[in-house]
């Protein structure tokens, strides 16, 4: 009856094996894996190369660098050129152990020992040199490593084409079969994976890559100036009284309205008053009026952007829903949202009025938009979505969590902020004080006294 285990008698069996054939074979396994490890590194080396790498790479006349950048430019081909060789590589460790493994111990070997042979010895060998090993150093040499796989990759380029060009073709029919699904990254995740970008990524470049995941969520009402801080002027006013009002305001860009700001008749340039400063009262400024252009509340900032290009206007006017005026948003205040404040030389350097009194305690006044108050105290711009309501202002969101115009000195709770009344009139909150209790804090039911 046949040993199931193996057994000393398979000493006997291994010794009939000559030095020479565990040599050569053994030779051949190290070389294959070594061109496992190297295809497995061009992977990550030619996929890792940045904007600056290529840049470098092109300007270079190193023959090698030209193979680089020429098989870069067909990223899906290099990939399956890689992908098969790689494989192809892998099969044959795989099937080489095999053979030898047979031979060693026989056909008749034991399960136990193929597994314990081919299933850990060559996993191991194949994942930690073959994988990991390489892909580690690539990622650290990306440019010596692609210009030392440049020949290589492109010869086997050659000779695998029609294998890759039908692999690639097989995808492109399954893709298109395959109903597309996108991803459900939320804004948070981004911001989690910003986070972990590299050490080279400044503070400055993530709060603007921050700035452009966040830009697509953004709706028009977030971002806009309100009616209440919009400088307008009246058509019936006369020359002089505009020219005043001008000088006053700073504004290159100034709605006109008839009777009250939710009747906009247009947009006046100042640029086009210009030729007429020395005129006299009775000048006829009106006719120098622009068509404006509008757009509801609800428009996503993306969108608004892409109007402003096609229709090159810098200035629109948002309105409700019933047709009145909500606000007023510029070309400057959607490129803030990207990059920060742009203060020109009519600014008083701080757009948002606030003070801080201490890292966790600041004063606002209460028309601050929600999306500036959060941008200032570095919050997730959604941490109030559950209960400001229809509202875009501090203002407006204590009024939706006190359910009333609160009395001056009156505290209302959310989560982990305090908010203070310090001012306000019979119409609006003026002034809050804002305390963050414990940064860390998540979860503190909000409620009034």
């Amino acid at each position: 009856m046949d040993d199931p285990y193996p057994s000393i008698t398979l000493l006997v069996e291994i010794s009939q094996v000559s030095t020479s054939y565990l040599l050569v074979n053994g030779l051949i396994f190290i070389l294959l894996l070594l061109g496992s490890a190297l295809v497995s590194g061009s992977e990550v080396a030619f996929f890792s190369l940045q904007h600056d790498d290529l840049k470098a790479l092109k300007e270079d006349v190193d023959p090698n660098a030209q193979l680089v950048i020429k098989l870069v430019e067909t990223p899906r081909k290099l990939l399956s050129t890689i992908l098969i060789l790689n494989n192809l590589i892998n099969i044959g460790m795989v099937t080489l152990a095999t053979f030898v493994t047979w031979s060693i111990f026989g056909t008749s070997a034991s399960g136990l020992t193929l597994i314990l042979v081919q299933t850990v010895g060559i996993t191991f060998a194949i994942v930690f040199f073959g994988e990991i090993v390489p892909k580690v150093y690539a990622n650290n040499a990306r440019i010596s490593f692609s210009l030392l796989m440049a020949k290589s990759l492109n010869f086997f380029s050659i000779l695998l084409s029609p294998l890759s060009s039908f692999l690639m073709r097989t995808s492109n029919v399954i893709e298109k079969r395959i109903e597309k699904k996108g991803y459900s990254l939320s804004v948070d995740e981004l911001h989690h994976a910003l986070e972990m970008t590299s050490e080279s990524t400044t503070e400055e470049e993530k709060d603007i890559l921050k700035g452009i995941v966040n830009f697509g969520a953004l709706s028009v009402k977030q971002v806009m100036q309100s009616r209440m801080d919009i400088t307008a002027v009246d058509i019936d006013m006369t020359f002089h009284e505009l020219m005043d009002k001008i000088n006053k305001s700073g504004f290159s860009r100034i709605p006109v309205y008839s009777e009250t700001i939710d009747h906009i008749q247009g947009i006046l340039y100042i640029k086009d008053l210009l030729n007429h400063i020395e005129k006299e009262e009775d000048f006829n400024w009106q006719e120098l009026i622009r068509k404006g252009f509008f757009v509801p509340e609800n428009k996503k900032v993306d969108g608004l952007l892409k109007d402003f290009q096609k229709k090159r206007v810098h200035m629109a006017i948002v309105v409700d829903e019933y047709g009145g005026t909500s606000g007023l948003v510029t070309l400057e205040d959607l490129i803030e949202e990207i990059i920060g404040e742009i203060n020109d030389e009519f600014d008083d350097g701080e757009d948002i009025k606030y003070q801080e009194i201490d890292p966790q305690t600041f004063i606002f006044e209460g028309k601050v938009s929600l999306n500036d108050f959060c941008k200032k105290l570095e919050l997730d711009l959604n941490v109030f979505d559950e209960v400001k309501g229809e509202s875009e202002s501090l203002g407006g969101l204590l009024l939706e969590l006190n359910n009333k115009l609160p009395k001056s000195g009156s505290k209302i709770y959310f989560e982990n902020f305090e908010f203070t009344i310090i001012a306000v009139d019979t119409k609006k909150i003026k002034k809050v004080k804002v305390h963050i209790k414990d940064p860390e804090a998540k979860n503190i039911n909000h409620n009034t006294d």
